[in-house]
């Protein structure tokens, strides 16, 4: 394939849903406010709606004049960017040009996924409305199921709506939760319907496997965590020394707990 028969277009599509494929926490975050991103700072203003004062009626009394809506400024900046930068030999060209490009366009959006997911992860742990430092519980204290409840009841007590509850676990606890019939898996599916890229349900919550956690389990709702993401430059060009040719693209993003009360971080402490 000659450089001029490069199309950036068609690359850049192509990128941007292999990342989105391999995307754990950016599937469960709202892509609300993405728009358009063109460049590293900027800014999506974000109006949160306060709540409006409901008041006692006398029909005897008139009611009050009007009170204007009000609402809180949160800003989601786009602050975080990673780029690949690559060329292939024109010998190696002459073998298997397309394979060779597809292979590697592949590859970088898997490596600019996991940049993104611990972007993702630690706008999360940092702005999350609660932290449980907690002992996690023996199987005979209820186990995993136990861990569920308790972060079932903190988004009840939190007021956190029901539908729609995600929890991301470590994938080293998958075998526990396979083990355990209280958990709705494949193998039971006909008794519940499992969310789209879930493992399993229970207590409300769809849960996913992500290998970025260890000694952390993840509750939120997708209205909680928004996040941005663009493909904003894929380049082709022709490296002054040698022979070959060269791709490189940019990859801008941003991430903001937007409803803190909505995102529980549970850490997994010694005794």
């Amino acid at each position: 394939m000659a450089i001029t028969n490069f199309i950036p277009q068609v690359w850049s599509a192509r990128l941007q849903e292999n990342l989105q494929q391999a995307l754990v926490f950016g599937r469960l975050c709202n892509r609300n406010y993405e728009g358009d991103i063109a460049q590293w700072g900027d800014t999506v203003h974000i109006n949160m709606l306060n709540d409006i004062t409901v008041k006692p009626y006398d029909p005897t009394v008139e009611i009050e004049d009007p009170e204007q809506l009000s609402g809180t400024d949160v800003t989601l900046t786009i602050d975080h960017g990673a780029y690949y930068n690559f060329y292939i030999n024109d010998v190696d060209a002459a073998q298997a040009r397309a394979d060779l490009m597809d292979a590697a366009m592949r590859n970088a959006a898997y490596r600019l996924a996991a940049d993104a997911e611990k972007h993702i992860l630690s706008v999360i742990t940092e702005g999350a409305g609660s932290v449980l430092n907690v002992i996690f519980p023996t199987p005979e204290e209820g186990g995993l199921y136990s861990v569920l409840l308790q972060l079932k009841l903190a988004m009840d007590q939190a007021n956190v709506p029901r539908f729609n509850r995600k929890l991301v676990i470590p994938a080293t606890m998958e075998y526990v939760l396979l083990l355990d019939d209280r958990f709705v898996t494949g193998s039971s599916a006909a008794a519940e319907t499992l969310a789209e890229g879930s493992i399993a349900r229970a207590a409300g919550f769809d849960i996913y496997i992500s290998n970025d956690l260890t000694t952390q389990l993840i509750a939120l709702t997708p209205d909680a965590v928004t996040f941005a993401n663009q493909i904003t430059k894929v380049d082709a060009y022709r490296p002054e020394k040698g022979f070959c040719d060269g791709v490189k693209g940019l990859c801008l993003s941003g991430a903001k707990v937007i409803i803190p009360d909505a995102v529980i971080v549970y850490n997994m402490v010694e005794e």
